[in-house]
């Protein structure tokens, strides 16, 4: 019988933190377990602490997650929880995603100071940005936008915009709903119009490969939809080795033992475009997310990808 806490890693941005706070208070639900019974141990990660250069620049997702993964391989930490996207696809061996929470909504959420929606903006307009996804997209839609970077917490983007740095900004809406910002978002971006990031809104815990304690304690918590939907997103993104080096976006949704994905690749100024739609068993979920991801690639060609890296 467990006595002793158990240890929740995260960072510690407000989201971060309510991610957390979701994930104990599912916890203690399903497990009838006192507030005190689980530690949350806050962490500095270098994506944290680095932000004035974009992810691609220095590294990529990992440093999301470095400084977390490192305790919790040693067994400082019980588990950590984590935004799904921020995830690499090769995790460090022993560690493994072993929970995915219900998934908030996964659309963009466009936040204008000078135009209420994206089509709206003036000619020549700037959009704060670091997500190079949301870039090619943005430039494949209105290559007379101009992009340029913003990164940081939230609150730290929205007084950028605010003091006039761009003339709007887009953020995931699950973020902003999170943390009770959902009314700032001018206009909610329609799949259709702007593809999520793999794994968009969804929460995931990660844990040790083989911890049967807190592989038990997890699984009432895991929502088997948003496992096969993301599993799909993941392994898309792994055919393609997708960081935050790639414009790469994918989206599955996972109903009634089906699965339907839509995944794409872009050039990063937008200039070219491959994308491909997938149906079949939600139980072959990573299989559909690998097939896509081949097919898209054969499509791109070699030459596509040269300068990804």
């Amino acid at each position: 019988m467990q006595t002793k806490p158990f240890r929740i890693g995260t960072r510690g941005s407000p989201l971060a933190l309510a991610q957390t706070h979701e994930t104990r208070a599912r916890l203690m639900a399903a497990h009838g377990l006192p507030e005190d019974m689980f530690e949350i141990v806050v962490l500095s990660t270098k994506g944290d602490r680095i932000t004035d250069r974009a992810l691609s620049e220095i590294g990529g997702k990992g440093l999301f997650t470095e400084e977390i993964e490192a305790q919790l391989y040693s067994g400082d930490l019980d588990f950590a929880v984590h935004s799904s996207k921020d995830m690499p696809t090769r995790l460090p061996d022993g560690l493994e995603l072993e929970a995915f929470l219900p998934r908030e909504d996964p659309r963009d959420a466009f936040i204008g100071r000078t135009a209420p929606t994206f089509l709206e903006l003036p000619p020549g307009a700037t959009i704060g940005s670091a997500s190079l996804r949301r870039q090619a997209q943005l430039r494949r839609l209105r290559p007379d936008i101009k992009v340029i970077i913003f990164r940081g917490q939230v609150d730290t983007r929205l007084r950028k915009l605010a003091d006039g740095e761009a003339d709007a900004t887009l953020l995931a809406y699950a973020g902003l709903k999170r943390i009770a910002k959902e009314h700032v978002a001018t206009q909610i971006l329609d799949p259709e119009i702007l593809l999520p990031a793999p794994a968009q809104g969804a929460i995931c815990v990660e844990a040790r490969v083989g911890d049967r304690r807190i592989a038990d304690l997890l699984a009432p918590i895991n929502d088997p939809s948003t496992s096969e939907a993301v599993t799909c997103e993941r392994s898309f993104l792994a055919v393609l080795d997708g960081s935050c080096r790639t414009p790469i976006a994918g989206y599955a949704v996972s109903d009634g033992g089906r699965i339907r994905f839509r995944g794409m690749i872009l050039t990063p100024d937008g200039s070219l475009c491959h994308e491909t739609t997938i149906e079949g068993a939600a139980s072959d979920a990573a299989e559909l997310g690998a097939k896509a991801g081949h097919t898209v690639r054969a499509a791109a060609g070699t030459s596509f990808f040269d300068g990804w890296t």
